[in-house]
């Protein structure tokens, strides 16, 4: 197998509007209004039972799909199974959820291997740490397939289809080639990278002929849509036809951009409800007069974490009055420690630190706190309440939900300073953060001062717009928006109930 299957999928006969996106603070009511069925497709499929333990925009999804009624769809998590073999079907209200095996080998494969060592690394921008093999790529398009045939028996005619992020690209085209006509909508949760970088990469025709036969593909970003645009345009036969449509064998496909939000409220609500333990913490760091920057992420490449290390030590170097006066905090969490590069960066960091602490601790004051294991939101919460300031610095990320959480989680009275990476998502939209280049050292560590010795007027003047922002532009927004510019070409219109966000992936979207 050298191809992903990805027939021409049928002509739409009612063509869906532009697909943009509404204006900030444009809510949908559609509470009354029917919605058809939903099927969510992610690579892992769903605890949906859960209410906060995954984070809410799993949340916000599980409501959806509970509300509508229908199907949520992915692996099952185990590392031991048959690919293609029996699912397991849990109805839980209106839902069914299927939970499909794969085999140690396709886990490899698909997974560690197309999904994580080819194409993360090529959305992110990262062509060096490609690692590329035909049966990578085989067994990628051997799960695809798989799953679109496990699938198959539980859809009905007037579904809405919603397929998740980067493992699961041919989906759609594998359903087509099994006589699926229902609306089908695909959304990517990472990066989608430039017309020249993709067509570096093996397959990449392939790939971008797989979301032709979506009928809405979704991105972070109105860069990461214009890249996409631009590939159809250089590369395939596809004709635009209006400023987020393409005409391809008869078939429209709309593409437009669907930032994800937070649900601000609730995580505002958490980091006031600090735990015992960290209210201890917080309380320590005050009565010494000091300050602390925080950084959260999952320990990844993308994430510039070995950067930003090296800028909170040139942060000390040229101030030697903050010697005990600052701390920073960063919890990366292990994750994806299969891949070579995973433990690459986690021996940097490991050894970043020791450095900086060897170099600057005192026998009262650790200046970095390195913490790598998973950190409860619930804690995470009151933490980034906290610090004054929030340190987001990838290399490349689709959004980066941190960032809104860290300014959704403030005193608006006395809030922190968020210092974002110009190539977070998040930045098209949080303009009044201080942005910096995290390539540059030198650059974050300037920002970082700027940020710890910046008057309060100030910080609330710009706390206030991000926040505005960040209430407004919500993890409902984002929900009803997709499923709305989806169902558009149907006799119904989708609706929601509850949005939120989490700062790890969602199950299987990362």
């Amino acid at each position: 197998m050298n191809a992903i299957v990805s027939p021409p999928p049928p002509p739409v006969t009612d063509e869906p509007p532009s697909g943009a996106v509404p204006e900030a603070g444009d809510q949908h009511d559609l509470s009354h209004t029917p919605r058809e069925r939903l099927v969510i497709v992610s690579n892992r499929v769903a605890d949906l039972r859960a209410t906060t333990q995954t984070g809410g925009l799993a949340v916000a999804l599980a409501d959806a799909v509970k509300e509508s009624g229908g199907v949520w769809f992915g692996w099952n998590g185990e590392k031991d199974g048959e690919t293609g073999g029996t699912v397991e079907v849990e109805s839980i209200g209106k839902v069914k959820r299927v939970s499909a095996p794969l085999s140690a080998d396709d886990l490899t494969n698909y997974y560690f291997g197309y999904a994580n060592s080819v194409l993360w690394p090529l959305f992110h921008y990262r062509l060096d740490l490609v690692d590329y093999r035909q049966n990578y790529f085989d067994a990628y398009c051997r799960v695809n397939e798989t799953f679109a045939r496990q699938l198959l028996p539980f859809l009905e005619p007037e579904d809405l289809v919603w397929i998740h992020d980067y493992h699961l690209i041919p989906l759609a085209g594998a359903l087509r080639g099994l006589g699926c006509r229902q609306r089908i909508g695909f959304f990517l949760h990472i990066p989608f990278p430039p017309p020249d970088l993709l067509a570096a990469a093996p397959n990449h025709s392939e790939l971008v002929d797989a979301l032709l036969a979506y009928d809405l593909v979704g991105l972070q970003t109105s860069t990461d849509a214009n890249n996409l645009k631009q590939y159809l345009t250089k590369h395939t036969s596809a004709v635009q036809v209006a400023e987020n449509r393409f005409s391809v064998h008869g078939h429209t496909l709309t593409i437009d951009r669907f930032p994800i939000g937070i649900d601000a409220q609730g995580f505002a609500a958490m980091a006031r409800d600090a735990e015992s333990d960290v209210q201890i913490d917080l309380m320590r760091l005050k009565v010494l007069g000091r300050q602390q920057i925080i950084g959260v992420d999952r320990l990844d490449y993308s994430k510039g974490l070995p950067e930003r290390l090296k800028a909170y030590g040139r942060l000390l170097a040229l101030h030697p009055e903050l010697e005990k006066a600052v701390t920073f905090l960063q919890v990366a969490p292990p994750t994806r420690e299969e891949v070579d590069a995973y433990a690459d960066i986690r021996m940097q960091l490991e050894s970043l630190t020791g450095a900086i602490n060897g170099r600057f601790a005192d026998f009262n004051w650790t200046p970095l706190r390195y913490i790598h294991r998973p950190v409860s939101r619930r804690k995470l919460a009151p933490l980034f309440r906290g610090s004054q300031v929030g340190f987001v610095t990838p290399l490349r990320d689709g959004m980066n939900l941190v960032a809104k959480e860290y300014v959704a989680a403030q005193d608006p009275d006395d809030p922190g300073v968020l210092v974002l990476s110009q190539f977070a998502g998040a930045a098209e939209e949080m303009q009044q953060a201080l942005i910096v280049n995290p390539f540059d050292i030198e650059d974050m560590a300037q920002q970082l001062y700027v940020a710890l010795t910046m008057p309060l007027a100030e910080r609330i003047e710009r706390h206030a717009a991000l926040l505005e922002h960040v209430l407004r532009n919500d993890a409902r927004t984002w929900l009803e928006t997709f499923l709305t510019t989806l169902g558009a070409g149907s006799t119904s219109h989708a609706s929601n109930e509850e949005g939120s966000d989490l700062p790890a992936p969602l199950p299987g979207f990362g």
